[in-house]
């Protein structure tokens, strides 16, 4: 229990980072100039005991202290839910290199779906350096192994099959999405989805492998739908012209595949 409290303040604190670059990255600002948090009214430097998560939102009334103006709840609401997400890996799985793995595709996603929620832009930051991350990491983390058994070399090591499946999991990501997007402008005449949908797939496949990735993919596509819809018919929005924030539901998704499948893969290494 000790360990999985100590991650979720951990926890807090990369949330107050991704907020950082929540805000950052859509702007064109990086995230060491300034190196200081700002506010962004009235760009007055934050102090750090003004810059403590959740507590000084809180204490502040969710306001700055310089000019009040009024904090986005957004700040607060990544915190606490990046907060809760590395206690619940952490308690769940323990303080493991899979347990890492899974607080580091989360922080990526939560990022990706607030900036995609927000301003319709996922940053290549997170997605191509999610791809890179992957990758690396199926070579110290093994994916199971499947499709990589057709093109991998008998007798090679699993860390080769895992990375195979990372590079499987990317490449049909990117591959699948651009497809989809290339048809749908083709008959519809009009761009369904961008590039950073299609780099985020591929970032979902690299952590997680080709099957999972497809399964988060239609997993996505189907909430993306349903609330879609639900939200143009309640804030009567034009059907045909209403960006959806695809990004933010493929997000949700990967997360949700993600542990279901690290539960399940810890399952059959005990039955096994």
């Amino acid at each position: 229990m000790l360990a999985a409290i100590l991650a979720g303040l951990f926890g807090l604190l990369i949330g107050s980072f991704l907020n950082a670059c929540i805000f950052r990255f859509p702007r064109d600002i990086t995230i060491w100039d300034p190196p200081r948090s700002f506010c962004p009214a009235c760009e007055k430097t934050i102090a750090w005991y003004h810059n403590i998560p959740v507590f000084s939102y809180l204490f502040l009334r969710g306001k700055c202290r310089h000019c009040q103006y009024s904090i986005p709840l957004r700040y607060i609401l990544v915190e606490i839910l990046c907060g809760l997400m590395y206690f619940l890996i952490v308690y769940r799985f323990g303080p493991t290199l899979l347990a890492a793995k899974l607080a580091l595709f989360g922080s990526i996603n939560l990022e990706l779906i607030a900036t995609d929620f927000e301003e319709r832009i996922l940053p290549d930051e997170f997605t191509k350096g999610g791809i890179v991350a992957g990758l690396l990491l199926a070579w110290v983390h093994h994916l199971p192994v499947t499709f990589s058994s057709l093109i991998v070399p008998m007798g090679s090591s699993l860390p080769v099959h895992s990375v195979v499946e990372s590079a499987l999991g990317a490449v049909f990501g990117y591959w699948a999405l651009w497809t989809v997007a290339w048809l749908f402008l083709k008959f519809r005449k009009k761009e369904g989805m961008a590039m950073g949908d299609f780099k985020m797939a591929a970032m979902i496949g690299a952590f997680l492998g080709l099957q999972p990735m497809l399964f988060a993919v239609m997993v996505g596509s189907l909430i993306g739908s349903v609330s879609g819809l639900v939200y143009i018919f309640w804030a009567k929005e034009d059907f045909g012209e209403y960006p959806l924030p695809f990004g933010s539901t493929l997000g949700i998704a990967a997360m949700g595949v993600a542990w279901l499948d690290s539960v399940q893969g810890m399952a059959d290494a005990v039955v096994h």
